[in-house]
């Protein structure tokens, strides 16, 4: 009874102490993210887009959905009733510069996570299984889909379904998940050949909880930081894709269908691309500064240091 009881705490006690040490390396890394200034700077943008793209219907009296027209205050340069002034039907471009937050942003999160997926699973078979199917994934289908530039792939593709929401998310995605599978491939590769993913086959775990609990947990990292640089790279895509007209139809307003629309009064009017253009240049920056960070945070070398 005595031996019991006294190994009770012990374990009791180990726990609370891997668990601190846990949670201490977390708040490390959460002190060094603030330490970095364009970390900080990244993450008060991508704040304030969020916070903007939620609250537009309460930040502006004007609907985007039915596009207030006013033919008679068309063009008009900003002031005190229209801050960011009207476009060439008189819509307010606040109003449309905010509701295109919520394009944009929609797009970069749909087309990061099915990428994301896609290429997961994929690269995760071609790693682990090695073989055939390695040859078949990154021989074949990967190098096919490299072979054309991811945007030229996407322009064909949304050329041939037509433009809407929907199949631009797919054609964003259709080249997006190489880069992925590449990187899944590459570190899964690595991870499987180390101690504790042969002590978990020794104890006869399958292939699916090998990768599963062991392997992809530590594969993460890598990943974290391709996601946030694949948000920027696909607000930019997506605002290219629209100013080429293959984007949202109208009278859907995002930031590419603006500086669409106003190409035609580039020299006469110049806010019409002056703010949809600085709000795709704030996403894009914050994105890569965030990624940028997290790439440094997330690094062995520095969560080493971090757990020192």
């Amino acid at each position: 009874m005595q031996a019991t009881s006294t190994a009770g705490p012990i374990t009791t006690k180990k726990e609370f102490y891997a668990q601190f040490k846990k949670k201490s390396i977390a708040h490390e890394l959460w002190l060094r993210f603030l330490k970095n200034k364009t970390a900080v700077i990244g993450l008060v943008i991508f704040c304030i887009i969020m916070a903007v793209a939620i609250a537009a219907p309460w930040l502006t009296s004007y609907d985007n959905v039915v596009v207030k027209m006013d033919i008679a205050a068309r063009l008009q340069p900003p002031g005190m009733e229209h801050w960011f002034g009207t476009d060439e039907l008189g819509r307010d471009i606040l109003s449309r510069t905010l509701y295109g937050s919520r394009i944009s942003l929609m797009v970069a999160v749909s087309v990061v996570s099915l990428s994301l997926s896609v290429g997961l699973i994929a690269g995760a078979l071609a790693g682990f299984y090695g073989g055939w199917t390695a040859t078949v994934i990154n021989v074949y289908v990967t190098n096919a889909f490299m072979a054309l530039p991811g945007i030229l792939l996407a322009i064909a593709f949304v050329a041939f379904l037509g433009p809407g929401l929907f199949n631009l998310v797919l054609a964003l995605s259709i080249s997006g998940w190489v880069g992925y599978a590449r990187l899944v491939r590459a570190q899964v590769m690595a991870v499987k050949e180390r101690e504790f993913v042969e002590a978990a086959r020794a104890l006869g775990a399958s292939d699916l909880r090998v990768l599963v609990r062991h392997i992809l947990p530590n594969i993460v990292q890598p990943l974290i930081v391709q996601a946030a640089i694949g948000m920027a790279g696909a607000v930019l895509a997506e605002a290219t894709l629209s100013f080429l007209g293959l984007g949202v139809p109208p009278p859907t307003s995002s930031w590419g269908v603006m500086l669409n629309d106003a190409r035609s009064h580039l020299f006469d009017s110049p806010h019409l691309v002056v703010f949809p253009a600085i709000a795709v240049m704030l996403a894009v920056l914050s994105f890569n500064f965030i990624g940028d960070a997290l790439g440094d945070l997330l690094d062995p070398r520095t969560r080493l240091t971090a757990g020192q």
